[in-house]
């Protein structure tokens, strides 16, 4: 008598599983916003199963639409902030945007927890924030910059110790 394959077996578990698949369900969700009143309604169905007739009218009357707005959220200014890349809090910048007594924007930049700010302003509430997001994507590639500039060196220090240049 000759002894069965594993492998044998598990090839014929992977073919009866893709000849009979399990299955999936899937959950749609739909939303629908009339005057005063908004109502959610909640479908199971199979994965790969078309909608009848009578499902596929429903969802041409509602249709599902992703609703994203055309412009980005306006960002309250007063308090935004970002912190630079770094190894270690101590070196870290840090830019923060503070409302002032005359309704301008300003602009507090710090390197550490414990520096004084250089205050950089007065400016309006967008100009505060696009300045911030420059300084942090500035701070950000300079220190790819570093660090890509760190490791080759590094690289090149290897090479040069094996005895290879």
């Amino acid at each position: 008598m000759s002894e069965i394959d594993p492998t044998d077996h598990a090839l014929a578990t992977i073919a009866s599983i893709l000849e009979h698949p399990e299955p999936v369900l899937v959950v749609r969700e739909a939303e629908t916003i009339r005057q005063t009143e908004t109502i959610r309604e909640t479908e199971i169905v199979v994965a790969g199963e078309e909608p009848s007739i009578e499902e596929h009218h429903a969802l041409e009357e509602h249709p599902m639409i992703d609703e994203q707005p055309l412009v980005p959220e306006h960002i309250d200014a007063d308090g935004y902030s970002k912190v630079g890349p770094g190894p270690m809090v101590a070196i870290r910048l840090k830019w923060t945007v503070h409302r002032g007594d005359d309704g301008q924007f300003y602009v507090h930049e710090t390197i550490g927890e414990q520096s004084a700010p250089v205050v950089s302003g007065p400016m309006t509430s967008e100009a505060a924030v696009r300045f911030v997001d420059e300084r942090e994507d500035e701070s950000h590639r300079r220190f790819e910059e570093l660090r890509s500039e760190i490791a080759g060196r590094s690289s090149l220090a290897d090479y040069e110790r094996k005895g290879e240049a």
